[in-house]
C-alpha cells in the first residue's frame, strides 16, 4: 500500500506557485478519481482553512492573483456612446483576450446594469475577494471619475480606468518622444486638446506631470475654447479652462506646437494645419476616423509628425501597448494600486522601447523593411512582445519604490524570464548561449554582406555585443543598402576583395600550396580567391577573422567546399558534419546529421554521434543520444537498422560513458514513458533524449523540415561540425532571427575551440570541453 499526505496532496494541487516565486499556474490532472478529490471535495478543504487563517493565502492557493475583471455599464462605449450593457459586452470580451494574449492574464467581464454611482462601487467592492484587479472599461464621464476615485480609495486592489489612463500613458510616450525628434522642451509647447471627456481630461493632466504647463494647454469641446467666464463651468472642465481671448479650434490651434484630438472626424482643416508653429505635432486619435485624414495632413505639412488611432498608418496610439502589462507588473507584486509612479514608470518604458533596434518578428509582422526611431515611428508597435518586460518590469519596480506592493522581486532577470515564459518565449538555451557570446565578442566576417537581411542581422550583433561584424563584398553596394534602410553600422569594417590585391594573392598561394597535389593551379587558386566563400575563409585560415558566416544566397555545397579546402577539419575528425538544435516547446533537441553525410556506414555514424556528442555538451547540456532507425532493438532486418545496431555496439564497447542507445523508432526515442514501459532495459529508459542521430542524410532532412513546419519548432542551424576553425552556414532565405542565432553560435563556438588550444596547450585537453 502506498501512503500519501493527502493535506500536503491537496495543498499542492491547489498552490498556484512557491513563496518567492512569481507563479506561472501550472495545468493540474482530473483523470481520475483521486485527481477530483484533491481538486474539490475533500482536499479542497485543505487551502480553504489556511486561507481561513491567513487571508493573504489566498494568492498562494487560488488563481486571483491572475485574475482581472473587465467592468462597464455600457454608457461610453467605443465611439457609440451609451448603449447599454449587453451593447458593450462584445468589447468587454475582446478586452479580456487582449489581456490573455498580451500578458497572459485572466479576465471575467462582467457587465453591470446600473448607470448610479453609488450602485456600481458597492457591486464592485463586493467583488474584491474574487480578482486581483479591476481595469474599469467604456463608463461616461463625469461618473468615470468618481467611480475610479471611491473604488480606488476604498479597493486594496489595482484599479484602473483604462478609458482615461490607457491612452493617456501611450499619447504621454509618443509626445515625449515627437518633441525630442521635433527639438521641442515639453514645458514650452503650446498644446490644443480637442475634446473634453475622459480621456482627454487625463492626457492633460499626464502631460502636467511630465513638466507641460497648464497655462499652455487650451481645451476645446463641441462649443469651442473652454473659457474661464463661459457660465456653468464644471469643475472638471475648469481644470483646464483658459483666459485666453480665443473662442474657436481654429483660434486655438493657430501657432500651437501640439494638437491632441480626443473628438470627432474631420474638425481640423488644411489651413487649421498650415497655422501650426514650425514642426508641429498632431495626435489625431478619433476613431475609427481622424480629426484630419493622414494622407491629407502628411502632404500638407512635410515637417510634421502625426499619430492616429488606426493600425494601417504609422504611429498608432492603442492602448494595448499599455494595460496588459500595467496589470501584469502590479499582480506580479501584488500592488494595492496603481499610482501616478506606476502609470510614469510605463510612459517611459514605452519611450524607451520605440529608441531600441526591433526585433525581425516585430518587422516581419508588419510586413515592413525596417523600423527605425524616427518620425513614422515614435512608439512601439502592438505587437512587440519586448513590452511585456519593459514596461511589466518598470510598473513593478516602480509600485515596489512607491510603497504599494505585497511582494517584492529581487531577482529581475529571473522574472524577466518568467515573463517570457508567460508568452512562450521560452528560448533559455539560445539566451544563455547570447549572454556567453557578449562576455568575449569574436569577429565574424559575413561573406554576403551586400544583403539587407545579413546587414541587419550584423547591426543586431554589433548593438548586443555579441560579435565585431565585419562585412565582405562590393563597398558601395553594401553603403547604398546601410543608407536606404537606415541601418546603423558605423565604424564597421567593410572589405572590398578586389580591392585588396596583396592580401588575395596571399590567400591564393596559400590555397595552391594546400591542394597543389589535387589538380589546383596558382591560377586557379587565384580565379577561387574570387569567391566571397574562399575569401572569407582564407581571412579566417590567416586569423584576420574568428568565424564566418554565409549561406544566404548560396547552395550548401558551394559554401562548405571552400571551407573544407581552406580551412580543413579538426585533429583527428574524418568528416564534418550538420547539426540543427530545434527549439521545441519541451526544450532543445538535437537532430543529426542533417546537411551533409549522404548515407553514412557504421563506423560513420559512429564519428558523427561523437561529433555530437561533443557538440551539444558545449552547450552544458548531458547529451542523452538515440540512434534512429524504423526498427526497436532488432524487431526489424534490413540494412538500415543492421547499420545503426551495430554503430550503437561500437559505441557501447568503445565509449560506455555516452548516455547512448539504439536502434530505435523515433516515437521511443522522445516518449521515455514508451520506452520504458517496452523496454526497460534501454539506456534511455529513464529521461527521453535530446540528441537524434538519423541513419541517412534522407530522414534528418525530412525530419527537420516537418518538425519545423508543423510542429512549430524553430530550427537553429545548420551547425557546421568537424572544422578547424569555426565556418557556419544559415539556410538560403534564412531570417534575420536565424541569421543572429547562427553568428551568436560561431562566436561560442570560437570561445570554445580558444579553451579547447589553451588546455591542448597545457597538456590536459579532454574529449568533452563544456563553457
Amino acid at each position: 500500500m502506498i501512503k500519501t499526505n493527502k493535506k500536503q496532496d491537496a495543498l499542492d494541487y491547489h498552490s498556484h506557485g512557491r513563496p518567492g516565486k512569481i507563479e506561472v499556474v501550472p495545468t493540474k490532472p482530473t483523470n481520475s478519481q483521486r485527481d477530483l478529490t484533491l481538486a474539490y471535495s475533500p482536499g479542497v478543504a485543505e487551502p480553504c482553512l489556511k486561507i481561513a487563517e491567513n487571508i493573504e493565502d489566498v494568492y498562494k492557493y487560488t488563481a486571483k492573483g491572475n485574475l482581472v475583471a473587465v467592468i462597464s455599464n455600457g454608457t461610453a462605449v467605443l465611439g457609440l456612446g451609451n448603449i447599454g450593457p449587453e451593447a458593450g459586452k462584445p468589447v468587454m470580451e475582446g478586452k479580456g483576450l487582449l489581456f490573455k494574449i498580451f500578458a497572459d492574464i485572466d479576465v471575467f467581464d462582467l457587465e453591470l446594469d446600473t448607470t448610479n454611482v453609488d450602485d456600481f462601487v458597492k457591486i464592485v467592492k463586493a467583488l474584491e475577494p474574487t480578482f486581483g484587479g479591476i481595469n474599469l472599461e467604456d463608463i461616461k464621464a463625469p461618473e468615470c471619475f468618481e467611480i475610479e476615485r471611491r473604488l480606488k480609495e476604498e479597493m486594496k486592489i489595482p484599479v484602473m480606468h483604462d478609458d482615461q489612463h490607457g491612452t493617456a500613458i501611450i499619447s504621454a510616450a509618443a509626445l515625449l518622444n515627437a518633441c525630442e525628434l521635433q527639438k521641442k522642451k515639453l514645458e514650452k509647447v503650446k498644446i490644443v486638446v480637442n475634446g473634453a471627456g475622459a480621456a482627454a481630461i487625463s492626457c492633460s493632466r499626464l502631460y502636467v506631470i511630465l513638466g507641460a504647463k497648464i497655462e499652455n494647454i487650451v481645451m476645446c469641446d463641441r462649443t469651442g475654447v473652454i473659457r474661464k467666464d463661459r457660465p456653468d463651468l464644471g469643475a472638471l472642465k475648469a481644470e483646464f479652462a483658459t483666459t485666453r481671448d480665443i473662442t474657436t479650434l481654429s483660434d486655438a490651434i493657430k501657432d500651437s506646437d501640439v494638437f491632441v484630438g480626443l473628438s470627432s472626424a474631420d474638425c481640423v482643416t488644411v489651413e487649421m494645419l498650415k497655422s501650426m508653429a514650425k514642426n508641429p505635432i498632431v495626435f489625431a486619435m478619433a476613431n475609427p476616423n481622424p480629426e484630419i485624414a493622414y494622407e491629407l495632413a502628411i502632404n500638407s505639412r512635410k515637417d510634421l509628425i502625426m499619430a492616429t488611432g488606426r493600425s494601417d498608418y504609422p504611429n498608432q496610439v492603442n492602448n494595448v501597448l499599455g494595460f496588459p502589462y500595467i496589470f501584469r507588473g502590479a499582480l506580479d507584486v501584488r500592488s494595492t494600486s496603481i499610482n501616478e509612479e506606476m502609470k510614469m514608470a510605463a510612459v517611459k518604458a514605452i519611450a524607451s522601447l520605440a529608441k531600441k533596434t526591433v526585433p525581425e518578428a516585430v518587422i516581419m509582422a508588419y510586413e515592413e523593411k525596417n523600423f527605425k526611431f524616427g518620425k513614422d515611428y515614435i512608439i512601439p508597435k502592438p505587437n512587440d512582445f519586448r513590452l511585456m518586460t519593459d514596461v511589466s518590469i518598470a510598473v513593478a519596480k516602480a509600485a515596489i519604490d512607491s510603497g504599494v506592493a505585497r511582494k517584492l522581486i529581487t531577482d529581475w532577470d529571473a522574472y524577466a524570464e518568467e515573463l517570457k515564459l508567460r508568452l512562450g518565449k521560452d528560448d533559455a538555451i539560445m539566451r544563455a548561449i547570447a549572454n556567453k557570446a557578449k562576455s568575449d565578442p569574436k569577429r565574424v566576417v559575413f561573406a554576403e554582406a551586400d544583403n539587407y537581411r545579413i546587414l541587419k542581422a550584423a547591426q543586431i550583433v554589433k548593438e548586443e555585443n555579441i560579435a565585431i561584424p565585419i562585412l565582405l563584398g562590393n563597398k558601395k553596394v553594401i553603403e547604398e543598402i546601410i543608407k536606404e534602410n537606415g541601418l546603423e553600422l558605423d565604424g564597421v569594417l567593410i572589405i572590398d576583395s578586389f580591392e585588396e590585391p596583396e592580401r588575395m594573392l596571399k590567400y591564393a598561394q596559400s590555397l595552391f600550396e594546400k591542394r597543389q597535389r589535387k589538380g589546383v593551379t596558382l591560377y586557379e587558386a587565384t580565379k577561387l580567391m574570387r569567391d566571397r566563400n574562399y575569401f572569407g575563409a582564407s581571412m579566417v585560415e590567416f586569423g584576420e577573422a574568428d568565424a564566418m558566416i554565409s549561406g544566404l544566397t548560396k547552395n550548401y555545397v558551394s559554401t562548405i567546399k571552400p571551407a573544407l579546402q581552406v580551412i580543413g577539419t579538426e585533429e583527428g575528425v574524418n568528416r564534418v558534419a550538420g547539426m540543427y538544435m530545434m527549439m521545441t516547446t519541451k526544450g532543445p533537441v538535437f537532430f543529426g546529421d542533417t546537411t551533409v553525410n549522404v548515407d553514412p556506414t557504421a563506423e560513420e555514424l559512429v564519428d558523427l554521434t561523437l561529433l555530437l556528442e561533443r557538440a551539444v555538451s558545449k552547450f552544458n547540456i548531458k547529451p542523452r543520444i538515440a540512434l534512429l532507425s524504423y526498427s526497436n532493438f532488432g524487431s526489424n532486418e534490413g540494412v538500415v537498422p543492421e547499420k545503426v545496431r551495430k554503430a550503437v555496439k561500437i559505441l557501447h564497447e568503445k565509449y560506455p560513458e555516452i548516455m547512448v542507445d539504439g536502434e530505435m523508432q523515433g516515437n521511443f526515442a522522445i516518449n521515455n514513458a514508451l520506452l520504458k514501459d517496452n523496454f526497460p532495459f534501454s539506456r534511455l529508459a529513464d529521461a527521453p533524449a535530446n540528441t537524434l542521430v538519423f541513419p541517412n542524410l534522407e530522414s534528418g532532412n525530412i525530419a527537420y523540415k516537418l518538425l519545423q513546419e508543423l510542429g512549430d519548432a524553430e530550427a537553429v542551424g545548420p551547425i557546421l561540425l568537424g572544422l578547424k576553425k569555426p565556418v557556419h552556414i544559415v539556410q538560403l532565405g534564412s531570417s534575420v532571427r536565424e541569421i543572429v542565432n547562427m553568428v551568436t553560435i560561431a562566436v561560442l563556438d570560437v570561445q570554445v575551440k580558444e579553451k579547447e588550444a589553451a588546455s591542448k596547450k597545457g597538456g590536459f585537453l579532454k574529449r568533452k570541453t563544456k563553457v
